[in-house]
């Protein structure tokens, strides 16, 4: 298969940790072509999307004394070529966020892939609608209490009944602005003039789950199920357990609680054609729901000699 990945300029990835990286060496030990573009090369012409892509060959990874070891460099890119995506045969987007109109843009131009032709992962109105913070809202069964507002007032008198609280602004990633708020805050009135933009933007604000000093884990879904997982503790330093904070990752089990929430979960993530997901969990409440870029695949393999990636483009093969 030819397969286009739209990522981020590739020399900022990091090998050893971008599950973007892990897709494509997996992809190319499997014996397909890999391209790749970035969303600002995106095109529509005669109604139909067109990228600027370069075939790219990897050096893969070697896992020894449980790290992973790339050499330098560990790719190398073919000439440039403006080339329809349908002529792939899979599209991946892997832009990191923020869903700016930058991204949303790209999204639209995806739209002009005839999926007839050519699969495209997740899905670029699935993408769309599937806020990550405000989708799991549909899953109340699943989530802590929860308040989304730019309202001053209605976030006091919430944050008052909980005494502790996780305010997350909606648009943000890797842990970016997430403040932990108590009752009588004397700092309360500015953090949420500056988190809501003078009480223009809505944020959510969530009842903090004290199980979260037991690590917040992430959980990789592959059209609704789950196929790995690990847990991420805080530094000790940061209340946050991202890894972009500092964080550092355990292996981890799927809890029945976990496969519970999962199980909700599949049914809407296929209709949305949202295939590679994940999820995290907080002492058995679902938090989040990654659409856009989700990572963690080489820190599972790591922990557990698993190949989480191949297991993806394998999916992708017997879908074409």
């Amino acid at each position: 298969m030819k397969l286009a990945f739209i990522i981020d300029p590739i020399h900022r990835l990091d090998p050893c940790h971008d599950t973007s990286v892990a897709l494509m060496e997996a992809a190319q030990i499997l014996g397909h072509e890999i391209w790749i573009t970035q969303a600002n090369l995106l095109s529509v012409i005669d109604g139909k999307a067109w990228a600027v892509l370069q075939q790219v060959e990897l050096v893969p990874l070697e896992l020894v004394e449980g790290r992973w070891l790339a050499v330098n460099p560990w790719f190398n890119l073919s000439p440039s070529a403006f080339t329809p995506l349908e002529t792939m045969d899979a599209v991946l987007m892997r832009t990191d966020p923020p869903v700016n109109d930058a991204y949303l843009y790209a999204t639209y131009i995806l739209d002009y892939i005839d999926q007839n032709k050519t699969l495209v992962i997740n899905d670029p109105a699935g993408i769309r609608d599937a806020n990550e913070k405000m989708y799991a809202l549909q899953f109340r069964e699943c989530i802590p209490e929860t308040i989304v507002s730019a309202n001053k007032q209605v976030i006091r008198q919430f944050v008052e009944a909980k005494e502790a609280t996780i305010l997350k602004p909606l648009g943000n990633k890797a842990g970016e602005g997430i403040l932990f708020l108590q009752s009588g805050d004397r700092n309360f009135n500015s953090i949420i003039e500056l988190s809501t933009l003078q009480g223009q933007v809505p944020v959510m604000v969530q009842n903090y789950l004290p199980q979260a000093k037991e690590g917040d884990k992430r959980i990789i879904l592959l059209n609704g199920e789950p196929i790995g997982a690990l847990n991420r503790l805080s530094s000790g330093s940061d209340f946050r357990n991202n890894m972009a904070t500092g964080g550092t990752v355990a292996q981890t089990t799927i809890t029945p609680r976990e496969q519970e929430i999962c199980r909700h979960l599949a049914a809407k993530l296929r209709q949305d054609g949202l295939i590679f997901v994940g999820i995290d969990v907080i002492g058995g409440y679902l938090t989040e729901v990654n659409v856009t870029s989700p990572t963690g695949i080489r820190e599972i393999d790591r922990l557990n000699g698993t190949h989480l990636a191949h297991q993806v483009i394998q999916w992708v093969e017997a879908k074409k």
